[in-house]
Order: C-alpha cells, then structure tokens, then sequence
C-alpha cells in the first residue's frame, strides 16, 4: 500500500457514530470520489486494496464499516432494518460531501455482494445524482442449500423473533488467492453471524430492486462472478436487463468466485471497473429527463395494464370480481372498509381514519376485519409518511427560528390537516397556517380540528386547487413552509403537476422550505387497481407511480433543491425536503 488510511467517523442519522477510512488523493487536484462498500461480514479494510489497484491517484478512496460490522458498534450482523442502513448510506454520503466539499456528481460508487444491494436500492429509493456505479456480484438472491430456507426461517421468525445464523461460506469458495483466504481465516474483525431479520429483508429488498431496475438511472457497470457459490446468477441478468440507464455494461468473468474484487486474476475486473469510471467522469454528467413519464416508459405502462379490466369470466376476472364481493361485505362490519367504499380509499377522510389507527367496526368479529385492513402495508406505510412529514415539519420549524425567519405554512391538499396540527406539539408556534383542499367536506372537518385544537388565531382552512397555478401564486403572505403530501401520487399527469409545483414556487418565498411526498414502489398496485375506488367518481383507484428521480426532478424544475430524504422500511413511500432558490 502506498497510500494511507485515515481512520474517522460520522454520525449517522439515528445518533450512532460508524467507523470509516479516508484515502486522500495524492494529486494536488482531486477529480473526485470513489466509495467503497463491502460485502456482508466483512469491514472496509478488506477493500483497501482496491485504493492502489484502481491506480486512481486523483481520487479521495472512502470505505466505511456498515453498521453491526468491523469497527463500527452494533451487534454483529444486525441492524434496525434494511431500510435503516440503506439511509445509513445517505446519512454518510451527506457527511463526505459537506465535509469534504465534494458534490453527489464527484462520487463513483464501488460496492460488493451485499454492499452491492443496499447501494442499489440507494439508488433506487433516493435518486442520487451520483456519477456512476460498479456492482460486483451483488447478492440479489443468496444461495441457500437447505430446501425451503426461506420459508423456514420466517416461520422460525414469527414464532420466536429475531435470532442469528452463521455464514456456512469458507474461504477457499470465495477467493482462489490464498492471501485473501489467509487474511479471511485470521481476521479478528469478521463475523459469520447475520441477523434472520437482515437476511430476509435483505431478500426483499432484492426483489423489489431487480423488479424495478428500470428506475434506476444511474451509468452502472455489473460484475458478475461466472463459478459463484454465493449467490445466484439469473437475478444479476434480470437486473442489468430492467436498468433504466443505457449507460450500463455487463462482463461475466470466467473462473472467479463470489469475492470478485479480491481473486487471484482481479486485475482484469479491477481494470474494467478503472476504466468504466474514467470513461464517466470524462463524460457530461446527464441524465435522462424524466418530465414526459406519464406519456411513456415502465410505469405509465403498468399504470395502462393495470386500467384494462379482465373478462369477466377469465380466471382473474373471476378472482377480482370474488374479491370485490368479499370487500364489499366485509364493509358491513369493518368501518374502514365502508368508509373507503362511501367515500374512495384515497380520501381525506379515509387517510384521517388511517392516521388514527383505531380499529371499529360491528362486534368483535368487526374490530378483527378492521384491523386486518389498518395493517396493511400500504396503509403502515402511509402512517410512517405521516411520522415523516412531522419530523421533517419539526425540523423546518427549528430551523426557521434558528434563522430567526417567521414560521408561515402552506399546505395545498391538506385531507383533514391532521398532520400539520399534529407537527404543533413540539413547541413551536407558527405565525401563521393556511390548509387548503378541494373537498368541502374536508374543509369542514379540517375547520373542526382547527376548533377542536383552539388554533383559530392562526390557522384557517379554506378551499382551493392544488393545479391553479395563478391561484396559488397570488396567497399572501408568502408562505416559509410550503407541503404537499400524498396528492401529486393521486395523479399521472406530469404537466398538472408541474404546474402545482410552479404555483407553489411563486407562494415560497426565496429560500423557504417545500415539503413533498412520492410513491417510488408499491407491492399492492394491483389490488389497489382492481378492487379499491378512488374518491374521483368511485372510478378504479389506479395509480402511476413515479419514481423519485422523476419527482425530484419535476421539483428541482420548479425552482427547487432537494435537501434530504425519508422513506419508509419496505420503500413505499418517500418525504422529502427542498428549499427554494431564485428571487
């Protein structure tokens, strides 16, 4: 080694401190960053090698211990979530570029085997603007000689929680160096055991990443390992096939293990990942505009089969139509379903019945029904957007009084408003709140939280359009908080909504805040499509999804710059912060 490590440490998002090492360029002017993410029981420093291989020497090299691994503390092989450590990566990659003055386009990402996973779904729950990332052998889908592994461990799981297994790998299978099998034998700082809960969150988190690679539109370079004892092949094809960029290249390498990076020939791999790299940094940064995705690409088209009914007497025909009978019956007795069918399931008043998460319904069997639909995970998910909005609401608020800037918030398509009154018990009085909404009767019943909660010196509730762009530009005074939450995902139209975001660029005033939601992934689109009503009509609830590269970049358009990001566990939905810019 020729360079050397420093060893630092950031705190990450929940107060925890990872351990990570700094290779600093030894060029006068740094190009960039390289990021290195190492596989499952591993740590950073078995990757250190790649610093001088990579022959990169105006590059920063950082490689961090993942939480629960090498120096970093957790209990080995366990985290809060796969969600958790997915914004980990977030949370470290804010700490390099506020630290180190890089920008998100400096940084190349190079990760390995379950470190490949999670900076996959990185990329795909948060929309990095990074330039570019090599995956080699990304576990998508681990291999598992037990027959039905799977569904064994979930339900060992349910029946008695969290627990660990051990890594069955030896080192002869995953390296044919013997340096590297030495150095995996003696060191002190890896650890077989995985967590059941990482390993099966692991699994379906893959699942959700290579069944929507299309919305990953980051340059990816994919190295696959052809004689792997580790993982599977055909998820890692199916994965480079979906990926939403065509600046991507795939090379099957003869021979080589699952520890890709660390064989006996690397240098080959070693090399096609250099000069991938260089190629992309040579290169303009620019990504695909993403502003007509409602007149084509994946999602509009799911969103078109999923609006085309079946034939009444197809075998799924049948299903739906059994299914929506069932529904409808069990609404006599669960009150959220009725709700649902009286009013659309993605109204205001059933998202406030969402929100208060208190099954009702006809007798026992009722309370039972009604909590079956309250847990589902669409609707956990919606409650978890709601815990978002309000940290990130608190967190602007802070903010602003720090500033010593007047609290004045905005909310377009506000439902009943629950949420924003709800953001109010941390302390901080806004000056002022004005809540908007189509709906007479959420304008109603939002007046009536504002009475309940004797807010009326400041917070009124009026109705409004959320797409009348001179509408909302002509509210004064401007508003230092603007939020839109769970509207823009009720409709497919890129150009309504544009225009929503312009009104609401011209009603923010510079350099204030934008709050705003998406719905990059859904696992029940075809259920919500074929059994639920929407409140527009009682048509079929069908919904296309936006991926968060193309919401933020209808909001960076608007005048907008994303700050940072939350998303849910099972990346259903994300809550996200902007700040104006311009006059």
């Amino acid at each position: 080694m020729t360079r050397t490590a420093e060893n630092l440490s950031f705190t990450t998002h929940d107060g925890v401190s990872l351990f990570y090492r700094r290779w600093p360029a030894s060029t006068p002017a740094r190009r960039g960053a390289i990021v290195l993410f190492h596989r499952g029981h591993e740590h950073g420093g078995r990757m250190a090698h790649l610093v001088d291989e990579l022959d990169l020497p105006d590059f920063d090299f950082y490689a961090w211990d993942a939480r629960g691994h090498g120096l970093s503390p957790g209990e080995r092989g366990d985290s809060p979530g796969i969600g958790h450590s997915v914004r980990d990566i977030q949370t470290f990659v804010d700490h390099l570029c506020n630290t180190f003055e890089l920008q998100e386009s400096d940084i190349a990402v190079i990760a390995q085997s379950v470190g490949a996973v999670l900076t996959s779904a990185w990329a795909h729950d948060y929309a990095p603007r990074i330039r570019c990332q090599v995956l080699a052998s990304p576990a998508f889908k681990v291999k598992l000689y037990v027959p039905f592994a799977r569904p064994g461990l979930k339900l060992l799981r349910a029946l008695r929680g969290n627990f660990f297994v051990n890594s069955y790998v030896k080192s002869k299978y995953l390296t044919h160096d013997p340096e590297r099998q030495k150095s995996f034998d003696s060191d002190p700082l890896i650890s077989r055991a995985i967590s059941v809960n990482i390993l099966l969150g692991l699994d379906e988190a893959a699942k959700r990443v290579v069944s929507d690679a299309e919305a990953i539109a980051i340059p990816t370079q994919l190295l696959i390992s052809s004689d792997d004892w580790v993982v599977h092949h055909w998820p890692q094809h199916e994965f480079f096939a979906r990926l939403g960029t065509t600046k991507k290249e795939k090379h099957v390498l003869p021979g080589f293990y699952h520890d890709t990076l660390g064989e006996m020939y690397r240098a080959d791999a070693v090399g096609k990942a250099r000069d991938f790299i260089l190629r992309q940094f040579d290169a303009p940064l620019n990504r695909p505009s993403l502003r007509d995705e409602h007149q084509h690409g994946h999602t509009f088209e799911e969103a078109k089969n999923l609006s085309i009914p079946f034939p009444p007497f197809s075998p799924k025909g049948l299903y739906w139509s059994t299914y929506r009978f069932v529904l409808k019956l069990v609404g006599h007795l669960s009150d959220g379903v009725r709700l649902g069918h009286a009013t659309g399931f993605d109204s205001g008043s059933s998202l406030d019945y969402i929100y208060r998460n208190t099954p009702s319904g006809k007798g026992f069997f009722g309370q039972i029904i009604d909590r079956i639909y309250l847990d589902a995970i669409g609707w956990r998910g919606i409650r978890q957007r709601k815990c978002h909005l309000e940290e990130i609401l608190k967190k602007v608020m802070n903010d602003l009084e720090q500033e010593k800037r007047p609290v004045r918030i905005l909310d377009i398509a506000a439902g009943h408003g629950r949420y924003v009154l709800d953001a109010l018990q941390y302390g901080i009085r806004p000056e002022s709140i004005l809540l908007r909404d189509f709906s007479e009767e959420n304008v109603e019943k939002g007046n009536g939280l504002i009475a309940e909660r004797r807010l009326q010196d400041i917070a009124r509730f009026e109705k409004g359009d959320a797409f009348d762009r001179e509408n909302l530009a002509a509210i004064a005074p401007k508003a230092t908080v603007g939020i839109v939450s769970g509207l823009y995902e009720l409709f497919a139209d890129n150009d309504r909504v544009a225009a929503s975001l312009g009104g609401l660029h011209d009603a923010i005033e510079k350099d204030g805040y934008l709050i705003y939601t998406g719905q990059p992934w859904h696992p029940q689109l075809e259920m919500i499509a074929r059994a639920l009503t929407s409140h527009r009509d009682g048509v079929a609830w069908v919904m296309r999804r936006r991926t968060q590269a193309e919401m933020d970049q209808l909001v960076q358009e608007a005048g907008f710059e994303k700050i940072e990001q939350r998303i849910d566990e099972w990346g259903i939905f994300s809550v996200s912060l902007a700040r104006r810019k311009g006059k």
